[in-house]
């Protein structure tokens, strides 16, 4: 195990610790669920663009992306680019009436949203088990993420890099909250960024520039260098429609992001945000992507293609930089796995638990201790079943994905902006667009070529629409 590489890493995770513990100061001064699950309404706009930011772009986007990338070739970085738009879409479609109404409401979460618009008990329920299901599929990818990273990096078994990342998340996580969560994603973006940099840097350095990097690719397989990729996978316009619908079109559907959109202070810091916002995740999505297909002229013959970010921080960077670059990947997957954490304690605990025990919510201290403790499970239940991880991690992110949006989606715009929705076009939307995504998926049924997530967005608008005929109209 290298020193030079572990010292920075040591070093950034204690640092994360201590925001987790101001975060845990800040939380004893006010209301347990409003500090703990959307950080007191306080963020700014630098913190929220950041945070969205970070949120997004997790193991797939620093383990999977740039993996799938090197498998590929330059067609993907192509098909990448399309997450361009995600913060702006995501802010941009949902943050002012979002805050108003979850202000009105005095909403935490997005299960206390869609009760406050809809006025049903069974749009929470379906609400409760899409999320539950999908969240923990994607906090299982982030923890195989970490689990690569650690074990390439630091020369450790795979189990215990899982056990060391599932300390240092789940602990921080259930001592700050959602405090802890911004803040810690506010530098968690920072330090992805300056990594980011560093590394393509790196490699650009390694291979003598970008033409000798092209002329490498090209001797391997010249389709690596074809805007539509190798025939393993062609980037058709089908593939990438489907991409772009499932990876940022659709993101307006995905909860861990819309419920930053309660917890911001003011109309400027929404505005500053999406600007922000956007920069990064433009930089991020170039800048790793591109290390991607580049690094396979520096080790052209990985087995594993998610192992390609962390040999080549290896391979291309001293021991020291390597070290503070490992804290940007960790960074992504922390940033991702804390909210994911934070959404689905809030759904067992405020959503399901004080939904049956109303009367809970007055023992301040009891509610406290339960939010902690089921942060705690989930991740200990997270830990057993990323322990046999997948050949690559993008595809079991993509398909959890899928299913949070094929829910959420309609039941979301649509509750914003269409006055007359009503709870049974809601439910019905919610279970036509789960179960088609589902049927698909697990039967690989594909409609003209298209990505599951596309018939199935369809399906829960028409869905939507044919069951609002019959229900009553608020």
């Amino acid at each position: 195990m290298n020193s030079e590489i572990l010292l920075p890493l040591i070093v950034y995770l204690a640092f994360v610790f201590g925001v987790a513990f101001y975060a845990y100061r800040q939380r004893t001064s006010g209301s347990f669920l409003s500090e703990y699950y959307v950080g007191g309404r306080s963020m700014s706009g630098f913190v929220l663009a950041m945070t969205t930011a970070a949120t997004y772009v997790g193991a797939s986007s620093f383990i999977g992306g740039p993996g799938a990338a090197y498998k590929y070739g330059l067609g993907w970085v192509l098909l990448a680019m399309i997450q361009v738009p995600a913060v702006l879409l995501a802010l941009g479609s949902l943050g002012k009436r979002f805050a108003m109404l979850a202000r009105q409401h005095k909403a935490v979460t997005i299960n206390d949203m869609l009760l406050a618009r809809y006025q049903n008990p069974f749009v929470v329920w379906i609400a409760c088990v899409a999320l539950l299901l999908s969240f923990f599929a994607m906090m299982t990818v982030q923890f195989i993420g970490a689990g690569r990273l650690l074990e390439t990096t630091l020369g450790i078994p795979y189990q215990t890099a899982l056990l060391i990342f599932a300390l240092t998340v789940g602990v921080y996580t259930f001592i700050g909250g959602f405090r802890a969560v911004v803040l810690t994603d506010t530098i968690q973006g920072s330090v992805m960024m300056i990594g980011t940099l560093l590394l393509l840097g790196g490699i650009l350095y390694a291979t003598g520039g970008v033409e000798n990097a092209m002329n490498a690719l090209e001797s391997i397989n010249p389709q690596l260098t074809a805007p539509y990729g190798i025939d393993e996978r062609p980037l058709d316009f089908t593939f990438m429609t489907s991409f772009w619908v499932l990876v940022c079109f659709g993101l307006i559907g995905l909860p861990h992001l819309a419920v930053r959109s309660m917890a911001y202070k003011d109309s400027q810091a929404l505005h500053r945000a999406i600007v922000i916002g956007t920069v990064v995740v433009a930089v991020l999505m170039l800048g790793m992507h591109l290390s991607g297909v580049l690094g396979r002229a520096v080790v052209p013959d990985l087995k594993v293609a998610d192992q390609v970010i962390p040999t080549l921080m290896m391979q291309v960077l001293p021991p020291v930089v390597a070290g503070i670059f490992l804290a940007a990947p960790m960074a992504a997957i922390m940033s991702s796995i804390d909210s994911l954490l934070i959404q689905s304690s809030s759904t067992l605990i405020k959503d399901l638990y004080l939904a049956v025990k109303p009367n809970a919510i007055q023992n301040e201290r009891q509610i406290k201790w339960f939010s902690t403790l089921t942060t705690l499970i989930l991740t200990v239940g997270l830990i057993f079943a990323a322990f046999n991880p997948p050949e690559m991690l993008i595809w079991l992110n993509l398909l959890s994905f899928g299913g949070l949006e094929a829910t959420f989606l309609w039941v979301i715009v649509l509750g914003l902006y269409w006055k007359n929705a009503n709870a049974t076009g809601a439910i019905c939307s919610m279970l036509g667009g789960l179960i088609s995504y589902g049927i698909l998926t697990t039967f690989k049924i594909s409609l003209f070529s298209f990505h599951a997530i596309v018939p199935a967005l369809l399906i829960g608008l028409v869905a939507f629409l044919i069951g609002n005929l019959f229900g009553s109209r608020k």
